[in-house]
């Protein structure tokens, strides 16, 4: 049975660590105060968790950008930095976390309540009571904090449809569709012209979203497998409520009463579950000279075979009457249970993974045409961003950590001479033999 895709890419933003913090004890009797410059606090990280009340992605087509909360700065007296409070994300169940650039899969997230890191938080810079050692008592150095992850991720929902529209075709199921909602359905002006369900997402004004789905017009004999009858039955077999499009113009030349009657029978031969579901007659293009005669017949007729059915006249073309259908839509679907979501044979998915391999080397080093040397790579570019450059220790620290990686060997195989500029990011230094 096929499912459709709502899909869309946010940004996330780890908080960043607090810095830790240069300071020493200053307080009267005591000669040679030691350190006490605190710690940085923890950036705040991004968790996605399952909300089984949210039915689509339409949140995120508003909101792309999440930023969690940076920790706060290490302080003196030995004072750390409070952590940043994580920032939760609801997303619905049945959503896909992946990479945007890569596709490695983050997350999937099934059940209601479940919860996956998306982003870490950075750590806290460490202060400098952390450096001091019997050698160096008082140490200038201490930590920025590390920065969070930002992401660039792809949210993907397999959706089925809570509400099928049917009718015959060319009624105007395409054409109310993509009024309602933002699909953009291929209109035809021919018979059976949607060949594959378009789906829409819908939102009503009180702000309820749901999943509208418009089924291929059905023929008499689709129950049968006649035309493109069975798979869309399928899909139809998923969804709580239907709403059923009449064209009350009658300028195709049917009679409402009989459309009306031919569809509910298909329905019926194919799964009589089908005609439990709860159904919405939408009379559409009322706007047409003849309609409201035509409705007069039809109320008639229904009431003659004692059905109790709603009614809601419509025109999609000059949106007359659609808000009322809406709302009515999304409260019968908070009444009626839901159907079995997946077949047995459907219970496979395919699921592809692609595993994300990070480059062994921690750093990469390119020449630039005026003879700089530009040093690149995560764990690098992680390190300098950790170290802050007003104090001379710290300075000295981050040349010990560099020399500890390999560059300045490597630098010196490519060539490197003394007095030659080096680059990490935005920080210059030259190269000493």
């Amino acid at each position: 049975m096929s499912m459709f895709l709502d899909q869309v890419t946010v940004n996330v933003k780890a908080g960043n660590g607090g810095d830790g913090m240069v300071a020493f004890r200053r307080e009267k009797y005591v000669p040679d105060g030691g350190p006490a410059g605190g710690d940085g606090g923890t950036g705040g990280n991004i968790i996605f968790v399952v909300d089984e009340g949210l039915r689509t992605l339409m949140d995120f087509r508003y909101n792309r950008h999440f930023k969690a909360k940076n920790g706060e700065n290490g302080m003196s007296k030995g004072m750390h930095g409070r952590g940043a409070k994580d920032l939760f994300v609801k997303v619905p169940p049945g959503t896909i976390v992946k990479n945007a650039e890569t596709g490695q899969l983050y997350a999937d997230l099934v059940s209601h309540g479940q919860e996956a890191v998306i982003a870490k938080g950075g750590r806290g810079g460490r202060g400098n009571i952390r450096f001091a050692t019997p050698r160096n008592p008082a140490p200038e150095i201490a930590e920025n904090g590390e920065p969070g992850e930002e992401k660039e991720i792809e949210l993907e929902l397999k959706v089925l449809a809570d509400v099928g529209l049917i009718g015959f075709p060319s009624v105007g199921k395409s054409t109310l569709l993509s009024v309602v909602s933002a699909a953009r359905p291929k209109i035809g002006a021919y018979h059976f012209t949607t060949i594959v369900p378009n789906l829409g997402m819908v939102e009503t004004e009180d702000g309820r979203s749901f999943v509208l789905a418009d089924m291929p017009g059905l023929i008499e004999g689709a129950s049968q497998g006649v035309g493109l009858g069975i798979e869309f039955l399928r899909h139809i077999e998923r969804t709580r409520v239907l709403l059923h499009v009449i064209d009350m113009s009658g300028i195709e030349g049917r009679v409402p009463i009989d459309d009306y009657d031919t569809i509910n029978n298909e329905l019926r031969e194919y799964d009589l579950k089908l005609r439990e579901r709860p159904q919405l007659v939408i009379a559409n293009k009322m706007d047409m000279p003849d309609s409201q005669k035509n409705l007069a017949e039809f109320k008639e007729k229904i009431e003659e075979s004692g059905e109790k059915i709603e009614i809601f006249e419509v025109s999609a073309i000059s949106q007359k009457g659609l808000t009322a259908v809406l709302t009515r839509t999304a409260d019968l679907l908070e009444s009626t249970p839901e159907f079995p979501l997946y077949d047995e044979e459907t219970n496979e998915e395919e699921r592809v993974l692609y595993k994300h391999t990070p480059s062994t080397d921690h750093f990469n080093i390119l020449r630039e045409p005026d003879g700089t040397w530009v040093l690149t790579g995560q764990k690098l570019e992680k390190l300098y961003k950790m170290t802050n450059f007003a104090h001379d220790e710290s300075v000295m620290r981050f040349a010990r950590q560099i020399r500890g990686m390999g560059i300045d060997e490597a630098l010196r195989k490519k060539g490197a001479k003394n007095g030659d500029i080096v680059r990490i990011d935005s920080f210059e230094f030259e190269f000493v033999e």
